[in-house]
């Protein structure tokens, strides 16, 4: 048994090694992943805006000079001055504890690489901004982003917010109240634009709650009021979902040309049938028309109003470009307009060993999504093509292991159902040896479940299911057959197809038949949305307590569905599965301070239920930058920070 472990570890690291090896030999050039009034209520307001968060050095209290890139002095724009709102945003994105912040100077490009057309996550995350922020991605402090500040209700039913006085859109046109009022009433609220209203714009984030009602008080306030406590939708307005601005405010004077309540159907028709629509669908003209912050990185969004530090302004086949946008909101301690960097060019590649080949030759400025560990001596070696190859914390844990506990088989279900068959396949997880072969050392056991190694005690589990071995030393499912385990993985991330290949090893070790097959990252995505996947490996957001990212709907795709619908769709979950699913909302609605408690209690459940398998956690993630790129965090942060501050990226001369 030891030398054929031994023999399929080898094998394991001879093909990395080839890998490794057959890349370095090629000369083609150059994550995963937002003034209130005071009488209507008592209020707890937020760390004051004219402190000096932490972040970006000592900030004075008020700027009287600007000073913005060089590239646009024939743009023919009015003065910095006058294109920044008077409540401008001194970068706080950061901890100074994490990056020690310079002031930049202009100019530049910096490249970027993917192999999703319509998608490169380094750009989504570097380009959206959400309403609130919280510095370091961390959930410790919310403080203002579009939107300037807020106060909470001391029910924490009522949140108050304040909007920066002079904020424009990319366009020149001015950010008000108008663009939130028409993205809920108009948005939100027509149920030809929005069938389902959002769950967690509900009260509390719960499907039979009420749902959120708008306030507007004057141009620059406005108030929402949910039907119960919901302090939990401060985090959500900042980081939780990678949501955007674009949840509460969209460019009313743009959409409106599409909407029919502002302009009559007979004028829409002719674009509803140029883009290729059916008579009297003008929902769907407008939502082709609104591009959401999941959608900035489609060619779609070129022309299209944003916040955002950059916007495209062209998109080809194989490179999509990002220019500054002259009206971005955010300035630097001496009065200097972010971004520091003038254009973005995001180039698309054929599969994720294309990118890998450009970002060794040196193509690549900043390569985060799709860097790996399994690559870093590859990187090491290459650092003279004038990158440097960084080690920072992974915000997610990287390869979790899910078995579709709601496929539509009965066979299946009865054995995945059973804890007793989850903890045997965790028992037989060597951790030690996924770290030491895969990371390279770099991660730890997971420390949600009991990382014990026990091939005895895992066989004796299975043995008392009854699912026993046949002629071949195969175990039996409950219909007699050979019970299979059938991986279709994905390429989303470099690990994923070596570890699946590992975890295959280990599994067989229990007489189970454990197959995989590699997949378009496009079917696996549609195979998981129709419940056709059995057993995959992605990542989760476990690291970040405020996500609420249980693998839901991986594990038990059809009970998702049912919470997810408020019960109208997919399968009713049982007891276990449902007060599961209450603890998640409950920690959701709660306070940071209450949430991070209910948190814990969701470990403690997801340890005894093992529902699916975390086998690592902090995990090093390897961040990819010019040699030349300044204000990149230290190794203290989440990779992923990187891209938070990457409007105060700058090259030295």
């Amino acid at each position: 048994m030891k030398s054929r472990r031994k023999s399929i570890i080898l094998l394991l690291v001879s093909a990395l090694m080839l890998t490794l090896v057959l890349g370095g030999c090629q000369d083609s050039p150059a994550s995963t992943t937002p003034a209130p009034t005071t009488a209507a209520v008592q209020a707890t307001k937020a760390p004051d805006p004219t402190k000096a968060p932490d972040g970006g050095g000592a900030q004075p209290a008020q700027l009287t000079t600007f000073k913005d890139s060089p590239v646009l002095a024939s743009k023919g724009l009015p003065p910095v001055k006058d294109r920044l709102p008077s409540d401008y945003k001194f970068t706080n994105e950061l901890p100074e504890s994490q990056m020690k912040y310079e002031i930049g100077t202009y100019g530049g490009v910096l490249r970027t690489v993917t192999s999703a057309p319509d998608w490169d996550a380094d750009v989504f995350v570097m380009n959206n901004e959400p309403l609130l922020n919280t510095p370091g991605i961390l959930g410790d402090q919310i403080t203002g982003n579009v939107l300037k500040d807020y106060k909470v209700s001391d029910d924490q039913k009522t949140f108050t917010f304040s909007m920066r006085k002079g904020l424009k859109w990319s366009d020149g046109q001015p950010v008000t109240t108008e663009d939130v009022r028409f993205t809920v009433e108009d948005i939100l609220n027509n149920t030809e634009l929005t069938p389902i209203f959002p769950v967690w714009l509900r009260g509390g984030g719960e499907a039979d709650a009420a749902p959120m009602k708008l306030e507007v008080i004057d141009d620059l306030n406005f108030k929402l009021t949910f039907d119960r406590p919901y302090g939990g939708i401060l985090i959500r307005f900042a980081i939780q979902g990678w949501r955007g601005y674009t949840e509460l405010i969209r460019p009313a004077h743009y959409l409106k040309q599409f909407h029919k309540k502002y302009t009559p159907l007979d004028k829409l028709e002719p674009l509803i049938k140029q883009a290729g629509f059916q008579p009297g669908e003008w929902f769907n003209l407008f939502n082709d028309k609104d591009i959401t912050n999941w959608e900035l990185a489609n060619k779609k969004a070129v022309g299209f109003p944003v916040l955002y530090p950059w916007m495209m302004t062209k998109s080809t086949e194989s490179v999509t470009t990002y220019e500054r946008n002259p009206y971005y909101f955010k300035v630097d301690t001496a009065g200097n307009q972010l971004p520091y960097i003038d254009s973005i060019q995001s180039t698309l590649v054929q599969d994720i060993e294309m990118v890998g080949l450009k970002t060794i030759a040196g193509e690549v400025d900043f390569s985060r999504e799709s860097a790996a560990l399994i690559k870093m001596p590859l990187y090491r070696e290459n650092e003279k093509n004038g990158y440097k190859a960084l080690l920072a914390n992974m915000h997610v844990t990287p390869t979790d292991i899910f078995l579709n506990e709601t496929f539509n088989d009965p066979n299946w279900q009865k054995v995945v159902q059973d804890v007793r068959f989850r903890k045997a396949l965790s028992l037989a997880l060597n951790r030690k040896e996924i770290i030491d072969t895969i990371y390279y050392g770099f991660a730890k056991p997971g420390s949600i479940e009991d990382p014990t190694f026990d091939l005895a005690a895992a066989n004796k589990l299975l043995d008392e299911m009854g699912l026993t071995k046949g002629a071949d030393g195969k175990r039996l499912g409950p219909d007699g057959k050979v019970f299979t385990i059938p991986f279709e993985v994905g390429a989303q991330a470099p690990d994923i197809v070596p570890l699946t290949q590992l975890i295959v090893e280990m599994w067989k070790q229990l007489g189970l038949n454990v197959t995989m097959k590699t997949i378009d990252q496009t079917l696996w995505t549609t195979r998981n949305t129709n419940n056709e996947l059995q057993a995959t490996m992605i990542w989760t957001h476990t690291p970040l307590w405020y996500m609420g990212d249980w693998g839901t709907q991986l594990w038990g795709a059809q009970w998702d569905l049912w919470r997810t619908s408020g019960g109208k769709n997919g399968q009713e979950p049982p007891a276990d599965i449902k007060n599961l699913y209450k603890m998640i909302n409950d920690a959701a609605a709660a306070n940071p301070e209450d949430a991070k408690k209910k948190v814990a209690e969701i470990k403690q459940v997801m340890k005894d239920k093992v529902y699916y398998f975390i086998p690592i956690s902090e995990v090093k993630q390897p961040l990819i930058v010019n040699a030349k790129l300044h204000n990149i965090p230290n190794d203290t942060s989440f990779a992923i920070g990187a891209n938070f501050s990457g409007e105060q990226f700058f090259y030295s001369k």
